[in-house]
């Protein structure tokens, strides 16, 4: 079996870059990102979780989440998809209704999947977050958390 590399992340003042190497194809990947799946990995009780996740897989769809914290409350989320590309290329817009670190402020978020020998490598762009730098950093640590959660849910249906 390849060994595969662990998850990156780094930001600087406005865009987050985010790396993973995944034990799935292109078209796993991307359906545990962008259907109900994602409610099945995407948080622990610890930090958040997402629920209620519903999106229009189309260009101009809408998609929305509800993101449940540790402490209890209900960040609703949501945007559009801009560009979708199966299975290469999905970019999409980003809002919660009020975050913490960025209050209503809109991001994109660019999802680019590679095939590779071991399954796909992710590359993961989230810009927008000019005058926000504490928030891209904590978006950073995030992404990194996110992708982690992403390839260990993945590999639970890799054989041994």
């Amino acid at each position: 079996m390849l060994q595969l590399s662990l998850p990156q992340a780094m930001a600087n003042a406005d865009t987050v870059m985010a790396f993973a190497e995944l034990p799935a194809s292109p078209g796993e990947v991307i359906a545990a990102l962008v259907t109900r799946e994602v409610e099945r990995w995407w948080g622990s009780p610890e930090t958040y979780l997402m629920t209620g996740w519903s999106a229009d897989m189309r260009v101009g769809g809408s998609w929305h989440v509800t993101v449940r914290t540790a402490d209890g409350r209900r960040l609703p989320a949501g945007g559009e998809f801009l560009e979708i590309e199966m299975p290469r290329r999905i970019v999409q817009t980003r809002r919660y209704d009020c975050h913490p670190a960025l209050g209503r402020k809109e991001t994109t978020v660019a999802y680019l999947f590679e095939p590779i020998d071991s399954g796909t490598r992710l590359t993961i762009c989230h810009g927008g977050f000019d005058g926000f730098p504490d928030a891209a950093a904590e978006h950073a640590d995030g992404w990194a958390r996110v992708l982690g959660w992403l390839r260990q849910y993945l590999e639970q249906f890799q054989e041994v």
